[in-house]
């Protein structure tokens, strides 16, 4: 190849960015790196969040930021993991929604734009350098984009629905009681 390809190498430049930003993340929150609460903190901060069973929550937070955000990041089963994060990112939404947009108030700025930029990146996929692309687009098809997306979807409306049936008569502010917990926010 005797010319980089601009688009390719933007996909690279933002697949690898997001991926990084997202795994560090869920590092927080599965192992406790980089200042995280691991997974027991991350389990106490879904807990108060109104994420039943809480260790599970916490888990599977951790694996979508972790998981995805390094699949993002090669290129790799590029739809299923930007849909991972997507559904992910809209728990985060909802818990940050409260708070209005902007990040530093507490609002959902930060998670919404990792959860449409994953989104993005997954629909559009990966580009020429990405290990989709070495595989022959073995994992990133057009029934797996549509199949990611839809399962995400419902996943995030099943898990959502529980923790706003959880919260009616809940007195509890989650903005109040996630940095209480040592819990990793996107903010930090």
């Amino acid at each position: 190849m005797t010319t980089l390809n601009r688009r390719d190498l933007g996909l690279l430049v933002l697949r690898v960015g997001t991926g990084a930003v997202l795994a560090a993340h869920g590092s927080q929150k599965l192992f406790g790196w980089f200042g995280g609460g691991g997974l027991e903190g991350t389990a106490k901060g879904m807990e108060s969040m109104g994420f039943h069973p809480p260790r599970q929550s916490a888990m599977a937070a951790g694996i979508a930021e972790a998981g995805g955000g390094l699949l993002l990041a090669l290129g790799l089963a590029t739809p299923a993991a930007g849909a991972a994060v997507t559904g992910n990112m809209a728990g985060a939404v909802s818990v940050h929604a409260p708070a209005g947009f902007f990040a530093q108030s507490g609002g959902f700025e930060y998670p919404a734009f990792l959860g449409f930029t994953a989104a993005a990146i997954g629909v559009m996929g990966p580009g020429r350098y990405s290990l989709d692309h070495v595989t022959r687009h073995r994992f990133d098809g057009p029934w797996i984009l549509a199949a990611a997306f839809a399962a995400s979807a419902i996943a995030a409306a099943a898990v959502l629905g529980k923790r706003v049936k959880g919260q009616i008569g809940a007195d509890v502010d989650p903005m109040d009681t996630e940095k209480d917990q040592g819990v990793d926010t996107l903010e930090d």
